[in-house]
């Protein structure tokens, strides 16, 4: 029996994918193991959103060879379907799979053996139009469940429809099949991604569904207690989601919403679909029908043309509303995208410095939201990960919490009161305040 292991960078839905690919290895006789433990075969989902993803794709190969020099190497993913030439020069990679191919390993690799050339099978990304579905399983908390890929839309700064091709996705009725009869019935949340997730519904071009049809039909199952929107546009965060949410039975209390600038200069230079008036609509929309929701950011610094009155006004207004916390990056120089050619490039060195300020703003925002519920009552989901003898959970409203480390409340959901935030910035619970116990999974 042959091994295999994988290694995913970047977003959540790689994960669910990657965890797809390792059920189609399992169904096959192959043995998974864990990464330092020397496999067979190792297989490598890659991210290409900034330049640090790339090349930790190399030193993640590198780190394989120094365990097992002759094991396989496959990478999968936005990476190898931007530069698939470029990975077929790393030492030590056997074969590289475009975003159609990846889906056909199996039907096109037939013996995993070490080879002295990589092959490239990658084709155009316009070939990459049939939705494969996906979900993670290795977590036993939480599913990633991805019901929509690729992105019609052309920010200047972005490779991702380049990398996945255009927008499709699931049917309502498949997702709900999968949810009722594949996803484990011992997962306590499920998270809904994709790469454009509100944009779901298009099929073959033409929009079949829509994103709250989808939500109000999963609102309607009783298999899985939590149900989380893991990202979405703020030009598709419609009024109509945000009010089901608020009132639904599974939705929890919490938004990822991508602003990238908050000067409209900028953000019509990186052709974001919306400016910054609607986003602070949409902020102040959640915060009114849900004032303990979470809110999340991801924040790009330094595009080019970002003078210094546009971070002040990115700056201000994040410091103004009322979100939780950031996702600060620094603007990546991409190939083939319009932004690599464009004038008054930002230093890098100015660049760091925009972001440490934004990771600052974003501890004191994450401080503030959390000491409004120091004293109250939350319902936390506690993760199996152990370290140091503590575990940590997380609220409805995404607070991190963390306590000694009790096997009975991996995978539970308890009621407990939120008793003071420590120096690391996580929340605190008194174990002997616990109100209600749901069954352990088994």
């Amino acid at each position: 029996m042959k091994s295999v292991s994988f290694y995913t960078l970047g977003c959540k839905l790689n994960f669910s994918e990657t965890s797809t690919l390792a059920r189609q290895f399992e169904e096959k006789g192959y043995k998974k193991k864990k990464f330092e433990d020397g496999a067979d075969i190792y297989l490598i989902n890659t991210c290409s959103v900034t330049e640090n993803a790339d090349k930790k794709c190399k030193k993640v190969v590198n780190e394989v060879l120094k365990i097992n020099p002759n094991a396989f190497i496959a990478i999968v993913g936005c990476y190898a379907q931007l530069k698939p030439e470029e990975i077929s020069d790393i030492a030590g990679v056997d074969v590289v799979l475009g975003a159609k191919e990846k889906f056909m390993l199996h039907e096109l690799i037939d013996d995993f053996s070490k080879r002295s050339d990589a092959k490239i099978f990658s084709g155009e990304i316009s070939q990459a139009d049939h939705f494969h579905a996906a979900f993670s399983s290795d977590d036993r908390t939480r599913t990633f469940l991805k019901v929509q890929d690729g992105c019609d839309y052309s920010c200047t700064f972005c490779t991702i429809p380049l990398a996945r091709g255009s927008s499709r996705s699931d049917s309502i009725d498949e997702i709900i099949k999968r949810v009722q009869n594949t996803v484990d019935k011992n997962v306590k949340e499920l998270v809904l991604t994709g790469v454009n997730t509100g944009d779901f519904g298009l099929r073959n071009g033409k929009r079949e569904e829509r994103f709250i049809d989808l939500i109000k039909a999963l609102d309607n199952l009783n298999e899985i207690p939590r149900i989380r929107i893991s990202s979405i546009e703020p030009n598709l965060l419609h009024d109509e989601i945000i009010t089901f949410v608020s009132q639904s039975n599974h939705f929890v209390p919490h938004f990822h919403i991508p602003l990238q600038s908050g000067s409209d200069k900028i953000l019509k230079r990186m052709k974001r679909r919306y400016l910054s008036n609607l986003y602070i609509d949409r902020v102040y929309k959640i915060k009114s029908l849900m004032p303990h929701c979470s809110i999340g950011v991801d924040v790009i610094v330094g595009f080019p043309g970002e003078k210094e009155e546009d971070f002040i006004a990115t700056y201000q207004l994040l410091n103004e509303l009322d979100i939780t916390y950031l996702h600060v990056f620094p603007y990546s120089e991409r190939e083939n995208t319009p932004a690599k050619s464009m004038q008054e490039i930002v230093p890098w060195e100015l660049r760091l410095e925009r972001a440490k300020m934004l990771r600052n703003l974003s501890v004191k925002k994450k401080r503030y939201f959390y000491e409004q519920f120091v004293g109250r009552r939350a319902q936390v989901l506690f993760e199996q990960e152990v370290k140091d003898g503590k575990m940590h959970g997380f609220t409805e409203n995404y607070i991190k919490v963390v306590t000694d480390y009790d096997p009975l409340l991996v995978n539970t959901i308890q009621e407990v009161e939120l008793t003071g935030i420590n120096a690391k910035g996580i929340m605190e619970i008194n174990l002997d305040r616990v109100y209600e116990t749901h069954p352990v999974a088994n």
